[in-house]
């Protein structure tokens, strides 16, 4: 029995056993009713076999499983030919997966996810038939993960579809698949994806006993997963990356991490990871190396303009103004001399209003929600300049810290980023540059304290792994990067073979 099937009997709120299928039909019918009580979506259908004369009652749950199927891969099959099946059954179906149940505990967990079960009279087993049709989405543009040169497709909510979209990446034997169940009431599939052959087994036991101590009632997305599981909860940071775009999967799996698909989550989880993998971004590889570059360094100078900027700029004018040129002080001292706040509320109110402008755009509707955040952004910023209550400097500040903020290719790093914001602005109002220097180092030991599923998380900077830096603050040329990265510890560190010699590389 796999882990979870026992807590689905103590809470399904029946006492029931693992006790054998009855030959009459009618006691099987109405336990079916003391077990799906108030289930009106519970379809029992009662024919007879054409192919051996015997009574039958085919039961489902309606909305979990594929009318056409049931009715042309079974009832019809059952109910109009003639016969013989095979494996010991004289029963013919053109249904995919049949498999005989001999006991409730196994037909209650396939009823409930979307299987059709097949009880014959005179017998002490039933099949269970694999009809499962619920409804789902179309495969669809990445909605958070934007791509220019990349495909074109994303995750959906069924992790069986999820899984072959990544197979389709990386048709290899190698691929392997560890699947476990956590939850107690609504029991989630959570597979484990990796190559055999280069991925390290260590993390994969460590990734593995994390998943298998979650003790909850349902996993309902990976958010929820990577909350259970990461090393440190209490961070700001992320330590497992979220993604929604199945070819930036198969590129971690093929570095030698581990890809964590949940069913009815429309992405995966990526482990282990480093802090710079935030920065890189699947069109990295599809534009050329210079350019690559140059984008990967913009994100990295835009996380520290997102962070600090309004912090510094609240260090200089309330303590350190002495450093600002002459010209530029008077300027600055014309912008401000009508605000009756210091410039730390004037920051506070502005980043707020900011977010607030944020999280509307986020739950409106796409079309509305673009219009309330570029409209609500324009008529706030200038009447509040012209009521007085903020400087056209602070405004300037608040909008660049935005638009870098923006250039993050990682959701969650980019929520960080956001609180890491409000607290350096606290220590540049009580302290100034010594407060920024304080939480600069703070947050620099605490990355570098910082683990992923056990390994460094500064790394390859700290600690410092020079045959990783080909792919971290600069992306060389992908013909150079013959070798893994060395923080994702590979048992087969070989990418690939030298396809250029020197003298074709200039």
């Amino acid at each position: 029995m796999e882990r979870g099937e026992k807590p689905v009997e103590e809470q399904s709120g029946i006492q029931h056993t693992a006790k054998k299928i009855d030959q009459d039909l009618t006691i099987v019918v109405a336990r079916l009713n003391r077990l799906f009580t108030d289930t009106p979506d519970l379809i029992v259908r009662k024919f007879l076999i054409k192919q051996t004369g015997e009574q039958a009652v085919l039961t489902y749950l309606d909305g979990l499983t594929d009318k056409n199927s049931i009715n042309h891969d079974v009832l019809r099959p059952l109910q109009f030919e003639m016969g013989s099946g095979e494996a010991g059954s004289d029963l013919i179906m053109t249904v995919g997966d049949i498999v005989p149940q001999s006991n409730w505990t196994q037909i209650e967990h396939s009823i409930l996810h979307g299987r059709s079960l097949l009880f014959v009279s005179g017998r002490t087993e039933a099949y269970s038939l694999d009809t499962k049709g619920w409804p789902q989405r179309a495969i669809e543009d990445p909605q958070l993960e934007t791509s220019i040169k990349g495909a074109h497709q994303g995750f959906v909510e069924t992790g069986g579809q999820n899984i072959a979209l990544i197979r389709r990446y990386i048709p290899n034997l190698e691929l392997k698949i560890k699947r476990l169940i956590v939850g107690r009431r609504g029991q989630t599939s959570v597979s484990i994806l990796y190559l055999a052959d280069v991925a390290n087994p260590e993390f994969l036991k460590r990734l593995e006993q994390r998943i298998q101590q979650v003790d909850v009632d349902v996993i309902i997305n990976t958010g929820e997963l990577a909350e259970f599981i990461e090393d440190n909860p209490f961070s700001l940071f992320p330590q497992l990356i979220s993604t929604e775009r199945p070819d930036a999967a198969a590129s971690q799996i093929l570095q030698g991490r581990y890809v964590v698909v949940v069913d009815r989550s429309p992405s995966v989880l990526v482990a282990p990871v480093t802090f710079m993998t935030y920065f890189q971004s699947v069109d990295d590889y599809s534009t050329r190396w210079s350019i690559a570059t140059f984008l990967r360094l913009l994100r990295i100078f835009a996380f520290f303009i997102a962070a600090f900027l309004p912090a510094f700029f609240i260090a200089v004018v309330s303590y350190h103004f002495e450093i600002i040129p002459l010209k530029l002080l008077l300027t600055l001292g014309e912008s401000r001399g009508q605000v009756p706040f210091p410039p730390f509320v004037e920051a506070i109110l502005m980043e707020i209003t900011l977010e607030m402008l944020r999280e509307a755009g986020v739950r409106l509707p796409a079309p509305v929600g673009q219009t309330v955040g570029i409209v609500g952004g324009i008529v706030i910023g200038q009447a509040v300049v012209q009521a007085g209550l903020i400087s056209n400097v602070m405004v300037i500040i608040v909008s660049f810290t935005a638009i870098s903020s923006f250039i993050l290719p990682n959701y969650d790093m980019v929520a960080a980023v956001r609180l890491i914001r409000f607290m350096l602005m606290i220590l540049a109002t009580l302290f100034g540059f010594v407060g920024l220097i304080i939480g600069l180092m703070t947050m620099m030991g605490h990355l570098i304290a910082l683990k992923s599923l056990g390994i460094p998380y500064g790394s390859p900077i700290a600690p410092i792994r020079l045959a990783d830096w080909k792919d971290t603050l600069v992306r060389v040329p992908l013909w150079l990067m013959n070798k893994r990265p060395i923080s994702t510890s590979p048992i087969q560190s070989k990418r690939q073979e030298k396809s250029r010699t020197k003298e074709e590389g200039e």
